[in-house]
Order: C-alpha cells, then sequence, then structure tokens
C-alpha cells in the first residue's frame, strides 16, 4: 500500500479513533467524527475546545490516529503517528465549517468552544490479511 492508497482509504472511512497522552503519560482513545478535511499528511477534525483531549494535545503533541474497515473475512487497518496542533484561528476554523455544526456550536464558526485538529501524519502501519506495511508519509 502507499501513501496516495492510505489516504484513499482514510477518506472512505466513516470513523475515526485518535488517541493523546494524558497527564500520567498514558494513551487516551476515542472514537471521532470522520475527518472534515485531508490535505496532503494532514488530518483535520472539529472538536471542542474545553475538551480532555484539547488540553492533552497542548500538553503532548504526540499523537496517532486509526482507522479501519471490516469486511465479513477481510478486516484493514491502518494506524498514523504524528503530532496533533489545536487550531483555534478563524480562517482554520472556516476551512473545514459545516452549516450543521451550530447545533454544537451556538455561537457559530465564531465560538470559543469551537475548535480544529490539525493531524500532521510521520508514519503509518497498515494492517490486511495478516501482513503489516509501514510507509514514511
Amino acid at each position: 500500500m502507499d501513501k496516495n492508497k492510505i489516504f484513499q482509504f482514510i477518506a472512505k472511512q466513516k470513523t475515526a479513533f485518535i488517541a493523546s497522552v494524558n497527564e500520567q503519560g498514558y494513551p487516551v482513545i476515542r472514537a471521532m467524527l470522520a475527518p472534515r478535511k485531508i490535505e496532503g499528511n494532514e488530518i483535520y477534525f472539529s472538536t471542542n475546545t474545553s475538551s480532555n483531549k484539547v488540553k492533552q494535545y497542548l500538553e503532548n503533541e504526540k499523537a496517532c490516529v486509526y482507522f479501519y474497515k471490516r469486511g465479513k473475512i477481510k478486516y484493514q487497518g491502518v494506524a498514523i503517528t504524528g503530532k496533533m496542533e489545536v487550531c483555534t484561528n478563524q480562517a482554520t476554523k472556516e476551512k473545514i465549517w459545516h452549516f450543521g455544526d451550530k447545533i454544537f456550536y451556538k455561537q457559530g464558526v465564531t465560538d470559543p468552544d469551537y475548535c480544529v485538529l490539525k493531524f500532521k501524519g510521520i508514519t503509518a502501519e497498515y494492517y490486511c490479511d495478516f501482513k503489516v506495511e509501514t510507509i514514511e508519509l
């Protein structure tokens, strides 16, 4: 699997799992909606500025994002390690804003509790058919 196929695979998945590191040094994994945008090695998510994961990424930018597809027989998964940036600037927030987001962020795209997580992938580990491939991004 090459880099382009990895990102094509990611774009088709409806759920992502993101991992951060808590204050005690343990990994914490959360399910997220599908990425809002994928640009090169960058994957964008929307979230609440007040969430624990935002606090954790501000303290430690190391992150992992995982996507999978489970078929009747075949299972595929990709874990991407990299760095997570918390973006609160208006330009980035507008870049991935969806009209329906107002349900979660009452003040709209300028809501102070709305921010963007911008993940920059470094290495991907792809699993399929009992084989693992490591891809430098």
